[in-house]
């Protein structure tokens, strides 16, 4: 849509907000509709045809829940599912406002905004709303920056968060299979954020032992256990200023699940050896490839630790899911490895671009990257072909086995049903057949199959 037809509904209980709303849109937009009452909400909407609310956080109102902005939020979504919706926010409203994204907002803008920012914000909301896509990835174009390709719709979502969390503190926790650039991810944000300057520190948690687990995040004096023979500070320390990225979080135990949550609470470390507390400032990013669901199994993972790391949830798709990026990251590796190697620019062929597109991809980008890496190396032409392209013999088997596995469990589990089925029914076979669905033939067949 364009701007000069939008209709724009302001709803904030500062009248200069109105006015400066107002005063900059009259000559942007078809219209600017203002009221400092959210209770008119529903009739406004009924009454007009909004292309984008501007809706405040907090208001001065009878409903006292301390973040009316979400309540009313979550009214408008009720009565106009598809209506964006940008919140508007003070600064030390920001966690609030990342949550309203949650809550089914489109973006928010923090006071006072930049009018130019403003504009684009709601101009990009109106050509996403007509279909318009944008292919910025995060650090795309900045020097020394993390560069993370895609032109999916799946990615373009993912971007669209990205670039609204970055320049808060909020926690993140990225989801998503081996291979789908969660690490770059995490670095994506970190270079977008307000500490960028400032220390980027990983640490693969999953990898260390209880002992190992302490020491290297909290540090330790010396003497403080065999081998400790000098002051060491722990990651948190290493971080402080900046960004802290704990990968593979989902595998760490329930004592350091504990220990990390009473960190992340007290935002104080204390080095193994002593009781003297530091504080820490840092901004928490997490990455699993475990499913948000396994994760919340509370003999697995505790709750109120899952509630303090998902401030915001990124899930990375996987590379299966990303079509329409699979050529254009196939190309950017080719261009990569064919630098690396002193060999001329590469490009691929009909038959080579069939080949990738049409691959299901178990070890995601990373597998790709290896693919591209090695049909470069061996290349004789800087023209690469199908045949050029060799996937990984390891992920092939991999699939393979859990494809295998999937198998088994599925007939294990008709095999029980059958059986239970029939004992239900005393060993009548045409009732058994019956409840299950089958004729009584193709039931004998099965338990032939089964031997039953």
């Amino acid at each position: 849509m364009i701007l000069k037809k939008a209709t724009v509904l302001v709803v904030d209980d500062d009248p200069d907000v109105l006015t400066a709303v107002k005063l900059l849109l009259k000559t942007e937009v078809q219209e600017v509709i203002t009221d400092k009452n959210p209770e008119n909400l529903n009739w406004l909407l009924q009454k007009n045809q909004v292309d984008i609310l501007l809706l405040d956080m907090n208001f001065n109102s009878a409903i006292n829940t301390g973040n009316e902005g979400i309540y009313w939020l979550r009214k408008v979504k009720e009565w106009k599912p598809n209506l964006c919706v940008i919140m508007i926010t003070a600064y030390g409203d920001i966690d609030l406002a990342v949550r309203s994204l949650k809550e089914g907002a489109n973006d928010f803008v923090v006071k006072p905004w930049h009018n130019e920012k403003l504009i684009e914000t709601i101009t990009d909301l109106l050509d996403k709303k007509d279909g318009g896509k944008s292919t910025k990835a995060p650090g795309k174009g900045k020097a020394g920056s993390t560069l993370i390709l895609g032109d999916s719709e799946a990615m373009d979502d993912i971007f669209h968060k990205v670039n609204k969390i970055a320049p808060t503190d909020a926690n993140i926790l990225i989801l998503g299979e081996n291979g789908t650039g969660k690490d770059l991810m995490a670095k994506a944000i970190h270079e977008r954020s307000l500490r960028a300057d400032k220390p980027f520190v990983k640490v693969d948690v999953g990898a260390l032992t209880d002992t190992l687990f302490e020491s290297e995040l909290f540090g330790h004096k010396k003497g403080a256990f065999t081998d400790a023979r000098e002051d060491r500070p722990g990651r948190f320390e290493d971080a402080h200023g900046g960004t802290l990225f704990l990968d593979e979080i989902g595998n760490i135990t329930l004592q350091q699940q504990a220990k990390l949550l009473t960190v992340l609470q007290n935002r104080q470390v204390t080095r193994l050896g002593t009781n003297k507390p530091m504080d820490i400032d840092i901004r928490l990013i997490c990455a699993t490839n475990v499913p948000l669901s396994e994760l919340a199994n509370e003999n697995r993972f505790r709750k109120d630790l899952i509630y303090r790391i998902n401030t915001v949830e990124i899930t990375m798709p996987p590379l299966r899911k990303r079509n329409n990026d699979i050529v254009l990251i196939a190309k950017h590796f080719a261009t990569q490895y064919a630098t690396k190697y002193l060999k001329p620019a590469m490009d691929f062929d009909a038959s080579a671009v069939t080949k990738l597109k049409s691959y299901h991809y178990p070890g995601n980008v990373r597998e790709l990257q290896y693919t591209i890496e090695r049909a470069v190396i061996m290349a004789d032409d800087h023209i690469l072909k199908a045949d050029d392209l060799i996937f990984s013999s390891l992920e092939s088997a991999v699939d393979e086995k859990v494809s295998d596995n999937e198998n088994i469990q599925l007939s294990e589990m008709e095999k029980n049903a059958i059986l239970r089925v029939i004992e239900k029914h005393n060993g009548n076979i045409t009732r058994a057949a019956k409840e299950l669905g089958l004729t009584r033939t193709a039931l004998y067949r099965r338990l032939s199959k089964y031997d039953i």
